[in-house]
Protein backbone atom coordinates (compact mmCIF):
# COMPACT_ATOMS: atom_id res chain seq x y z
CA UNK A 1 0.00 0.00 0.00
CA UNK A 2 1.17 3.18 -0.83
CA UNK A 3 1.19 6.57 1.30
CA UNK A 4 -1.22 8.98 -0.26
CA UNK A 5 -1.41 12.64 0.03
CA UNK A 6 -3.60 14.43 2.33
CA UNK A 7 -5.37 15.57 -0.98
CA UNK A 8 -5.20 12.16 -2.47
CA UNK A 9 -7.19 10.65 1.04
CA UNK A 10 -9.64 13.15 0.56
CA UNK A 11 -10.77 12.71 -2.83
CA UNK A 12 -10.36 8.97 -2.14
CA UNK A 13 -12.88 8.99 0.51
CA UNK A 14 -14.96 11.37 -1.49
CA UNK A 15 -15.62 8.92 -4.54
CA UNK A 16 -15.53 6.22 -1.94
CA UNK A 17 -18.43 7.99 -0.13
CA UNK A 18 -20.37 9.05 -3.08
CA UNK A 19 -20.44 5.54 -4.70
CA UNK A 20 -21.86 4.24 -1.05
CA UNK A 21 -24.12 6.41 -1.28
CA UNK A 22 -25.18 5.89 -4.80
CA UNK A 23 -25.48 2.43 -3.74
CA UNK A 24 -27.24 2.54 -0.98
CA UNK A 25 -29.89 4.67 -2.37
CA UNK A 26 -30.44 2.10 -5.20
CA UNK A 27 -30.80 -0.40 -2.55
CA UNK A 28 -33.34 1.60 -0.96
CA UNK A 29 -34.94 2.28 -4.17
CA UNK A 30 -35.06 -2.16 -4.55
CA UNK A 31 -35.84 -2.88 -0.89
CA UNK A 32 -38.56 -0.92 0.02
CA UNK A 33 -40.23 1.28 -3.49
CA UNK A 34 -40.51 -1.50 -5.05
CA UNK A 35 -42.45 -3.10 -2.48
CA UNK A 36 -44.42 -0.27 -1.75
CA UNK A 37 -45.67 -0.29 -5.93
CA UNK A 38 -45.73 -4.34 -6.33
CA UNK A 39 -49.99 -4.12 -5.03
CA UNK A 40 -50.91 -2.14 -8.12
CA UNK A 41 -48.83 -4.45 -10.38
CA UNK A 42 -50.51 -7.44 -9.40
CA UNK A 43 -53.05 -6.71 -11.94
CA UNK A 44 -50.72 -7.85 -14.84
CA UNK A 45 -49.85 -11.27 -15.23
CA UNK A 46 -46.33 -12.83 -15.99
CA UNK A 47 -46.12 -16.21 -17.30
CA UNK A 48 -49.04 -16.91 -14.71
CA UNK A 49 -47.82 -14.86 -11.56
CA UNK A 50 -48.51 -11.54 -10.86
CA UNK A 51 -45.55 -8.83 -11.80
CA UNK A 52 -45.68 -7.57 -8.55
CA UNK A 53 -44.96 -10.78 -6.95
CA UNK A 54 -41.83 -11.08 -9.77
CA UNK A 55 -40.34 -7.06 -8.93
CA UNK A 56 -40.60 -7.32 -5.10
CA UNK A 57 -39.81 -11.19 -4.21
CA UNK A 58 -37.49 -12.02 -7.65
CA UNK A 59 -36.56 -9.14 -8.70
CA UNK A 60 -34.93 -7.26 -5.42
CA UNK A 61 -33.08 -10.29 -4.71
CA UNK A 62 -31.02 -10.55 -8.71
CA UNK A 63 -30.76 -6.50 -7.94
CA UNK A 64 -29.19 -7.28 -4.39
CA UNK A 65 -26.79 -10.17 -5.59
CA UNK A 66 -25.77 -8.34 -9.11
CA UNK A 67 -25.09 -4.68 -6.91
CA UNK A 68 -22.74 -6.85 -5.30
CA UNK A 69 -20.70 -7.69 -7.90
CA UNK A 70 -21.11 -4.19 -9.61
CA UNK A 71 -19.89 -2.12 -6.31
CA UNK A 72 -16.68 -4.62 -5.66
CA UNK A 73 -15.89 -3.71 -9.35
CA UNK A 74 -16.44 0.05 -8.99
CA UNK A 75 -15.17 0.45 -5.38
CA UNK A 76 -11.61 -1.64 -6.71
CA UNK A 77 -11.19 0.43 -9.42
CA UNK A 78 -10.77 3.42 -7.58
CA UNK A 79 -8.53 2.05 -5.02
CA UNK A 80 -6.74 1.04 -8.14
CA UNK A 81 -7.02 4.42 -9.15
CA UNK A 82 -4.98 5.83 -5.72
CA UNK A 83 -2.97 3.00 -4.96
CA UNK A 84 -4.10 1.53 -2.39
CA UNK A 85 -5.35 -1.37 -3.97
CA UNK A 86 -4.95 -5.00 -2.47
CA UNK A 87 -3.04 -7.61 -4.62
Amino acid sequence: MSTLSAADRVEHWRQTRNLTIVHLVIWFVFAYGVHWFALPLNNINFFGWPLGYYFSAQGSLVVFVVQLFVFNRQQHAIDVKFGVHED
